[in-house]
Parts: C-alpha cells; sequence; structure tokens
C-alpha cells in the first residue's frame, strides 16, 4: 500500500518539469514566427519602395533616346579623320572631282542643249541657203524635185531633235545618305575640302558656278545667233508664200508644199526655243541649268573622279544607376568605300574603311572630358 503511493507521487513530480519544457518550446515557435512575419512584412515594404529587380540585366538602365543626337559629335569627328585619310589617297597628279549622279546627269543633258542649239542653228542656215535658192530659180522642174526632196524629208528629224533637247531636264536624279541625315555626303565632302582644297576640283553638289556670267553669255550668244537664222528662215518662207499665190497648176502646189514644209521645220524650233525659257531663272529655266552645268564641267574637265559611299552613325548610351546616378558614353561608326576614276572610267584606286570612335564617357555634372571635346577645332 506505501509503495503504491510512493510510486505515483514520483511520476506525478517527473511530469511538471517535461510539460514546462514542452510550454517553453511551444512559446519560442511563436515568437520564431512573430519575428518572421515582422521581417517579412519590412522587406515588403522596402521591395514596394525601391524599383524592381530584373536578373536579366546589368546594373543601370540603358536608354539612347534623351541624348541622341550628342552621338553624332562623335560621328562628326570621325568624318573630319576619314577626310583626311581620303585626301591623302588622291591622285598628287590632279586635282580630284567629287562624282555625284545629279550633277553628272545635268551636265549630260547641258551638252545635249548646248549641242542642240548649234546643230539647228547650223540646220537653219542650210535650209536658208536652199529655199533661197528656190526662190531665185522660180521653181524650174529640176531644182523643185530635188530642193522639196530635202525639205519634206528633214522636219521628223529636227522635230525629233526638239523633243528630246526639251525633255533633257526631267530626268530625276537623287544621292541619298544613311543614318547621320541627309547632310552626311555633305559633312564629308566639306571636310575634305578643308584638308586638302588644293587637291579638290569640284565638289559636285552645291554651288556649281551659276552666278558666273560668262558661260551663260556664250550660250545666250549661240541662241540669239539661232534667232536670227530662225527670223531670216520666216522671211524667206512669208516670200514663198508669196509666190505660190501668185503661181498657177502644178507650180502652185509644189511651192505650197515646200512653204508648208518649211513652216513646220519654223514651229519645232520656235518649240525648242521656246522650252529653253531663256527669260527665266532658276531651275525653271533649261538654258540657265545648261550654264550652270556646263561651267562647272569646264572647270572639273580632264580632272581624276572621285566616288564613295559613306554610312555614318553616332550612338549615345545613357545609364541611369540607382546609386551612381546617369552617365552618358558617346561613340561613333563609319563604313567607307571609295573609288577613283580616270575621267574615261578606268578605275585608278578603290579602297574600303571601317572606323570606330573608341567611347567616351561625358560626366554630366562636370569635366569628364576636357575642352577639345565641348569646343572642336
Amino acid at each position: 500500500m506505501y509503495s503504491a503511493a510512493f510510486l505515483l507521487s514520483h511520476n506525478a513530480l517527473s511530469a511538471e518539469p517535461a510539460a514546462a519544457a514542452n510550454a517553453d518550446v511551444a512559446r519560442a515557435l511563436d515568437e520564431a514566427e512573430l519575428r518572421k512575419a515582422i521581417a517579412d512584412a519590412e522587406r515588403a515594404e522596402m521591395l514596394a519602395r525601391l524599383p524592381p529587380a530584373s536578373a536579366k540585366a546589368l546594373p543601370g538602365a540603358v536608354d539612347t533616346r534623351q541624348f541622341g543626337a550628342a552621338g553624332l559629335v562623335r560621328a562628326f569627328d570621325l568624318a573630319r579623320a576619314l577626310a583626311g585619310e581620303v585626301c591623302a589617297a588622291l591622285p598628287l597628279d590632279a586635282r580630284t572631282a567629287v562624282y555625284d549622279p545629279a550633277t553628272s546627269a545635268g551636265i549630260v543633258a547641258a551638252r545635249g542643249v548646248d549641242d542642240a542649239i548649234m546643230r539647228l542653228a547650223d540646220d537653219l542656215a542650210r535650209r536658208n541657203k536652199e529655199i533661197q535658192a528656190y526662190i531665185d530659180a522660180h521653181t524650174p522642174p529640176g531644182a523643185v524635185g530635188g530642193t522639196l526632196a530635202v525639205a519634206l524629208t528633214v522636219v521628223p528629224g529636227v522635230l525629233r531633235a526638239a523633243a528630246d533637247t526639251a525633255s533633257l531636264f526631267k530626268t530625276d536624279v537623287t544621292a541619298s545618305s544613311i543614318a547621320y541625315g541627309e547632310g552626311a555626303r555633305a559633312l564629308f565632302v566639306s571636310a575634305m575640302a578643308e584638308a586638302c582644297p588644293q587637291r579638290i576640283a569640284g565638289l559636285g553638289g552645291g554651288y556649281l558656278g551659276e552666278l558666273d556670267a560668262a558661260q551663260h553669255a556664250r550660250l545666250l550668244g549661240k541662241l540669239r545667233s539661232l534667232a536670227t537664222h530662225r527670223a531670216d528662215y520666216a522671211n524667206r518662207i512669208a516670200l514663198l508664200q508669196k509666190l505660190a499665190d501668185a503661181a498657177k497648176g502644178d507650180e502652185k502646189r509644189d511651192m505650197a508644199a515646200v512653204a508648208g514644209a518649211a513652216g513646220a521645220v519654223l514651229k519645232a524650233v520656235d518649240a525648242f526655243i521656246e522650252s529653253l525659257r531663256a527669260g527665266e531663272s532658276g531651275d525653271r529655266s533649261p538654258l540657265a541649268n545648261a550654264a550652270r552645268y556646263l561651267g562647272y564641267a569646264q572647270r572639273t574637265e580632264g580632272a581624276p573622279v572621285l566616288d564613295f559611299d559613306l554610312r555614318l552613325e553616332g550612338m549615345s548610351i545613357v545609364k541611369d544607376n540607382l546609386f551612381t546616378g546617369q552617365k552618358l558614353r558617346l561613340s561613333a561608326i563609319a563604313l567607307l568605300w571609295y573609288r577613283v576614276h580616270a575621267p574615261d572610267g578606268s578605275l585608278r584606286l578603290a579602297r574600303t574603311v571601317r572606323r570606330m570612335a573608341r567611347p567616351l564617357e561625358v560626366d554630366l555634372r562636370g569635366d569628364a572630358v576636357g575642352d577639345g571635346f565641348w569646343e572642336s577645332p
């Protein structure tokens, strides 16, 4: 009896520490879960205030929109450096003309106008002699047939020549550039003219010497000569028509045919003279354009021709970093090919060049680069 009571008392005493230990463990777990919840809440609050992180990108976001034009400064410097290289490669025995498709087309058209004026003037001078001989002979049977045949068969050729000449300046030729904009070609050509002006005969586009009065005066003199022949021809046609009115029978019919053919030639010449628009200026006047391009052709005659194509791009990279702030890096790339031809088209030189400017970092807060960048020489 005594032994059983002792055993129950001993078990009760040993159970008390175990229950206390279990309570401590439960309390520790509760505290740990509370600390974890608090930490998660604090972390969530911090993340909500910070920009979202990305595992794919390097620190800092890349953006070129804010400073897109700044890279063109590096492209400008790169173009000037390349112009010096091209100048060094140009032939030493003659000055070089820069090839421009529109200018070349204008020179060809101007030569066509000049040739047409001279050709029509010579043709009218010859016709004046023939029609005068026809009038003086008073239509003898042998003279009528020969002169009439010439007068009638030459008309289509004159009409075609006038029509072809009037359409010479309708050709649409443009020169394009890439990436830098329409000014890339003009920039590079001007840089070459700056680097070696004594070795450049002509720049192709832009001002071609239209203010030079000498070439325009020469072309106007040829046109006045044509107009004089035209006036003489018109007077002889009027005289022939009077003779035809007074004639009878076959003679009257033959004279009327010769006068009609001569009148067709006169209309073709009038249409040609009208198409030149000698009284106007600028692009509306083929005569003024012809004088402009003929003058340029005369100054560049016999010069080697430089043909080139240039891709010029500027690159601006802005790096925005949460802790270090904003940084700007500038670079540029140029892809250039060029060829030098003799005037007859034979190749004298061909080269391909690529250049990439070393990236330059600009501190937006101050003096990361020297004055040489901000004020280009």
